[in-house]
Formats: structure tokens, C-alpha cells, sequence
């Protein structure tokens, strides 16, 4: 059957020029997102001639640069400092790659294809060959098409066997979480292709296995007696929901019998988490009632925080005002112990402009040095990594507090930047808080 072009000549003519602009557009977008690139490794190029007179060191260094641009366009430091590192990289390994993108050619999927696949290409005359290949083929693909090439193409070229790679590969396996919206996360796994598809294999066969128990078990009921309804076993959990559900439950309760100590330690190990839940979620069981805070990742439910704080062995107290979520006061009287509790509570993540560490696996830093005098006090603390606490001492970077925990930063060219503590956000009236509060408060 023959397939016509379009009848109407000036809805055709609108059309070709919609594909011009949006191909002479996403020129432009290549060429500033390149030049942005050349940009950052220029400012690598700086970082490495030491710039600072109190920098000592080429990491301090890089660091220093890569805080001054994060904060000015506030993002994290970690994220920028890798894209320096990146585009110094393109710059210096693969010139065509970069000549390419900066005449908007390829886009930057495309870029991070070539490099992924020619990194590991370790002579520069080799890499340069794998390039001139490659980076024609991809001014005429897509990213998607360029990779499984570009992977091919890159082997041909690689001094290694890929038994020895896969053998320095296994030891970077990790698991890593990632947080998502509404109270949902992820857990990534990495690790030898072999395994990780085989956990798949178990999850859903485990998964289909109890699909089965279950629709077994609920065509039984229907000869049991009348007491017994067949929806009662009924499962309707799709098999994704399942896996989950089923690697939760031996993640959480299970023993690696594999790794066991003599002692049978690893069974008495138990999952650790932090949450903050307003008093009131506590007490009101509507739907509408606070979300709780998991630290570092976001809300989560009313009902699992519920859950979560019956089942606790002990939780700390903390009072907050109840419209603003300051951080009022804490339970106990013990000065550095409660002093911990209530930065903690305040900061709840690394006060550094843009870092988002658990103030638990924080430092409690002295704003002014207690070797030059400063007090161990509340309006003197603050909670840093230990990436920006060393940050704070050995690049130009400063730090001073401006009261109710705000602190004010100072980059090393002299631009400002204001980090407020995040305190525990509520969605409440305070109409509302004194038609709930009990007549006696609870501190």
C-alpha cells in the first residue's frame, strides 16, 4: 500500500521549518553546553596552578575552585569538582571528541559514550584511532546506537584481557541508596553480572512460587467451610511488588549463614535508621496528618512512622515550635551530650552550602578554632562533613554565625552565601495546634 506525503503544502512548509529551528537549536544547546565544558576545564587548569597562597596542596586545591563555582551556582561541590575532572580529561585525551561537540555536532549523551567506552584505552595513539572511528560514526547515530559501537570498537583497541578487567572490576562491587518522591527509595546493586542476574532469578521465582501458594490456597477455601472466604487469600501483588517484598523480608530478617561468625553475631544485626515525627502524627490517625522525616533522604508516611516508633527500643525527644519546626529544646540534661542531640536535630545535614550528609556522620566543628578561643557552645557549633570541615580549614573558604544557627560563608573571590538549618517542616495552622494541644505540655 503506497503511503502519501502531507496534502497540505502549508502545514508541510511549517513542519520543515520546525525541524530546521529544532536542529539549529540543539546545535546552539551542543555548542554552549561544549563551551561551558572548556570552561570548566579551564577553571581545573587554574585549581592546578595553585591560585591560593594558604592552599598546600593540588586536591585543596581543586576543591577550593570547585566550592567557589558549586556555591555560585548552587550545586554540590562533589558534582562539580567530577565535571571539572571530566572536561580537563576530554580536553586533554580526546581532542576530536571535544572539537566535535564544540561545533555542535554530537551532544553530550554522545560525549559520555566515547569516553565511557575509550577511558580505559590507556596509549594515546591508540585512543586517538579508536576516536577518528568512532566520533564519525556518531555524528550520524544516536547515543543509544553509538554505545554497544563504540564498546566494540574500543576493545579492538584495549591492552587488557577482559578476564583481568572483570577481575579489577568485582573489587569496586557496592550498593549504593538513592532517594526518590513520596517517601520512596532505591537500592542499587553492583556487582558481577552473574550474580546480580541470578538474585533477579531467585527473587522471581520466590515470587512466583507464593503467586501460586496463594491462588492454591484460595481455590481450597472455596470447599472449606462458610466462615472462610476465597479473597482471603487472595493475592493480587504484581510480581515486581513481590521481589520486593520478598528480598525485603530476607534482606531484613534473614542470617547470611554464608558469612556467619562462630558467635552467630551477624543474626543479632539489625537495621539502623533515624527518623524525626511530629508529636501530633503521633496521636492523629487521619490521612492528613504530618508526613514523618527520614534523615538524609525525605518524608515518609504517617502510618510507617507510626509503625517505626512503637517498635523502638528508645527515642529521643525533641520539641519544636510547632508552625516553624524550630528546634526548641531536647529531653535530657547531660551539656555535650545534649549539645550533640541539638545540632543533630538543628542541622539534621552537613551545613556546608549544597551538602547533604547526615549530620550523625558529621563533625562537630568549632566555628571559631577552640585553639583560638572558641566557646564549646551551641551558637559557636555546627555540623560539617569531613570532606567540608577540612574544606573550611585548609582553603580560603569562611565561616561565621549570624545567630538562631544561620551561617554565613564566604568563598575564597569574596561572594556570600547564607545557609540556613533546615529544622522540621510541619503543615500546620497554629489554629490548629491549639485545638490539639493536651492541657498539660509534654516537657
Amino acid at each position: 500500500m503506497a503511503i502519501s506525503a502531507m496534502t497540505n503544502p502549508v502545514l508541510n512548509a511549517l513542519l520543515d521549518d520546525v525541524v530546521s529551528t529544532v536542529t539549529s537549536v540543539d546545535q546552539t544547546i551542543n555548542q554552549l553546553m561544549a563551551t561551558k565544558s572548556a570552561l570548566l576545564a579551564t577553571a581545573s587548569r587554574i585549581a592546578d596552578d595553585e591560585p591560593f597562597d594558604s592552599v598546600d596542596s593540588r586536591e585543596m586545591s581543586q576543591r577550593a575552585v570547585s566550592t567557589e563555582i558549586a556555591a555560585a551556582l548552587r550545586l554540590s561541590d562533589r558534582t562539580i569538582e567530577s565535571h571539572m575532572g571530566t572536561a580537563a580529561r576530554l580536553q586533554e585525551c580526546f581532542p576530536a571528541t571535544a572539537a566535535s561537540f564544540g561545533a555542535g555536532h554530537i551532544s553530550q549523551a554522545h560525549v559520555r559514550v566515547i569516553m565511557d567506552a575509550g577511558d580505559q584505552i590507556e596509549d594515546a595513539e591508540s585512543r586517538a584511532r579508536f576516536e577518528a572511528i568512532v566520533v564519525a560514526r556518531a555524528e550520524a547515530e544516536s547515543p543509544n546506537r553509538l554505545r554497544p559501537f563504540a564498546a566494540q570498537t574500543a576493545e579492538r583497541f584495549r591492552e587488557r584481557s577482559f578476564t583481568e578487567r572483570h577481575r579489577e572490576a568485582r573489587e569496586r562491587r557496592a550498593t549504593w541508596v538513592r532517594g526518590r518522591d513520596d517517601g520512596m527509595g532505591e537500592l542499587v546493586i553492583f556487582g558481577p553480572s552473574t550474580i546480580i542476574n541470578a538474585m533477579h532469578d531467585r527473587a522471581t521465582q520466590l515470587a512466583l512460587a507464593v503467586k501460586a501458594e496463594n491462588a492454591k490456597a484460595a481455590k481450597e477455601s472455596g470447599h472449606a467451610s462458610s466462615d472462610v472466604v476465597a479473597d482471603d487469600f487472595a493475592d493480587e501483588r504484581t510480581l515486581n511488588q513481590l521481589r520486593v517484598d520478598l528480598l525485603a523480608d530476607l534482606v531484613l530478617t534473614g542470617t547470611p549463614t554464608g558469612h556467619e561468625t562462630e558467635d552467630g553475631l551477624l543474626g543479632e544485626i539489625r537495621a539502623h535508621v533515624d527518623i524525626t515525627v511530629p508529636m501530633l502524627t503521633l496521636t492523629d490517625l487521619d490521612e492528613i496528618a504530618s508526613p514523618a522525616h527520614l534523615e538524609g533522604i525525605g518524608p515518609i508516611d504517617p502510618a510507617t512512622a507510626r509503625i517505626l516508633t512503637g517498635n523502638a527500643s528508645g527515642f529521643d525527644r525533641v520539641l519544636t515550635h510547632p508552625v516553624s519546626g524550630m528546634v526548641l529544646g531536647v529531653d535530657r540534661y547531660r551539656p555535650s551530650a545534649e549539645m550533640r542531640r541539638y545540632l543533630r536535630a538543628r542541622d539534621r545535614r552537613c551545613r556546608f552550602p549544597g551538602c547533604r550528609l547526615l549530620a550523625r556522620l558529621c563533625d562537630d566543628d568549632h566555628t571559631i578554632d577552640h585553639a583560638r578561643g572558641g566557646a564549646t557552645s551551641l551558637t559557636n557549633l555546627a555540623d560539617f562533613c569531613r570532606r567540608h570541615h577540612v574544606t573550611k580549614h585548609q582553603t580560603p573558604w569562611r565561616v561565621r554565625q549570624l545567630g538562631g544557627g544561620v551561617l554565613e560563608w564566604t568563598s575564597p573571590t569574596g561572594r556570600i552565601y547564607v545557609d540556613r538549618p533546615p529544622g522540621v517542616a510541619t503543615h500546620v495552622t497554629i489554629d490548629d495546634v491549639v485545638d490539639r494541644m493536651p492541657s498539660e505540655a509534654p516537657f
